[in-house]
């Protein structure tokens, strides 16, 4: 059997992980190694060419544990990159923050790694195409002159939200940034109304244990109040948020703060003893949160609304074409079941740190 055979026999389970590790290991390192690379550019093209982008390739993979591989990725990634001159610049720009890694390990721990990791890829499933891999053609996509502006304030306003010890403070950033968001949204709505050429896109952002579910909730709830709508990934560990540009970018900043914000006020205010109560205050603590971050972003856009009285047909409009994408990229879903609340405790006080949080 050729090294080649050995490596794509380990990845069918046609021989042991075992045995085909002990076989690379003794094998000429030359052989070896352009085995290896061939099977990770084909494992690797395959995913790309079926919806999967560079951050959530590495994502899945980091997640897992095993650091080298997560390096791995990186190096395939640019690998890829090279054998096309253009390249979608979001998928240039993912590729260019993927984290480089350090001075590699032993050969054996090397090859122990690679192994691993060819056997991950070809359990990962195919996903929805959401941006042009490389070498296909990406839509139109209209200038959104301000957007940066807008949202370098928004970031702003946020990092003085998280990094408060003040909970009235922290609120009263984190509610002009939700309003600056809001009123961001409107604005690109209404400029963008006979635009034929602006249309919904979606994005997958990465939702991260312990506490998925309920953290998937909150991103939900973020996503809703700013029209937005998701699709919850369990098995991959993402949600596929689907709107139009700016209220994407506004959910996926106000997310990652609100759950920094948090992750503050959960560690401040949990119970210090009992790992069953802890937990039981935690999951509790962030059904609360999100379902009361989600009431209070709701006001916040009524409010803008009601100041722009001829709004309301546009924003159903474009509330269609975005449940029209979500079906047709994800024709089935299944409506999940809540998360159950087992602390009272846990409830008040998500309900009590939501209500601190900013949101703009």
């Amino acid at each position: 059997m050729s090294i080649a055979e050995t490596v794509d026999a380990v990845q069918r389970g046609a021989i042991s992980y075992e045995a085909g590790l002990d076989a690379l290991t003794v094998a000429p390192a030359a052989e070896v190694d352009a085995a290896l690379g061939d099977a990770l550019r084909t494992a690797t093209e395959r995913l790309f060419r079926g919806g999967w982008q560079p951050a959530e390739l590495h994502r899945v993979i980091a997640r897992r544990g095993d650091p080298l591989q997560a390096q791995l990725v990186t190096e395939a990634v640019t690998a890829y990159l090279a054998g096309f001159p253009q390249v979608d610049a979001r998928w240039r720009a993912q590729a260019g923050e993927l984290p480089r890694g350090s001075r590699r390990p032993d050969r054996v721990t090397c090859l122990d790694s690679t192994l691993g990791l060819l056997i991950e890829l070809r359990r990962l499933p195919p996903i929805e195409v959401l941006i042009p891999p490389p070498g296909t053609t990406a839509p139109a996509r209209a200038p959104r002159p301000g957007d940066d502006r807008v949202l370098d304030r928004v970031r702003a306003l946020l990092a003085k939200a998280e990094s408060t010890d003040f909970p009235a403070e922290a609120e009263a950033y984190s509610a002009k940034a939700q309003e600056l968001i809001a009123r961001h949204s409107i604005e690109e709505a209404l400029t963008s109304r006979d635009r034929a050429e602006v249309v919904p896109f979606a994005r997958r952002i990465g939702v991260d244990h312990p506490y998925e579910s309920e953290k998937a909730s909150l991103l939900d709830a973020v996503a809703r109040a700013n029209h937005c709508h998701t699709v919850w990934s369990p098995e991959l560990g993402f949600s596929t948020v689907f709107g139009f540009d700016a209220d994407i970018d506004g959910v996926e900043l106000l997310y990652t703060s609100l759950l920094v914000q948090a992750n503050k006020a959960m560690s401040r205010d949990e119970p210090a003893k009992g790992k069953a109560r802890v937990k039981a205050f935690r999951r509790s603590f962030l059904i609360a949160y999100a379902v009361r971050i989600g009431e209070r972003m709701r006001q916040t856009i009524r409010h803008e609304i009601d100041r722009h009285s001829d709004l309301l047909p546009v924003l159903r409009s474009r509330d269609l074409q975005v449940r029209e994408v979500v079906q047709q990229v994800f024709p089935r879903t299944v409506r999940a079941r809540g998360s159950r609340v087992d602390s009272l405790e846990g409830w008040e006080s998500g309900r009590a740190a939501a209500d601190e949080a900013q949101l703009g």
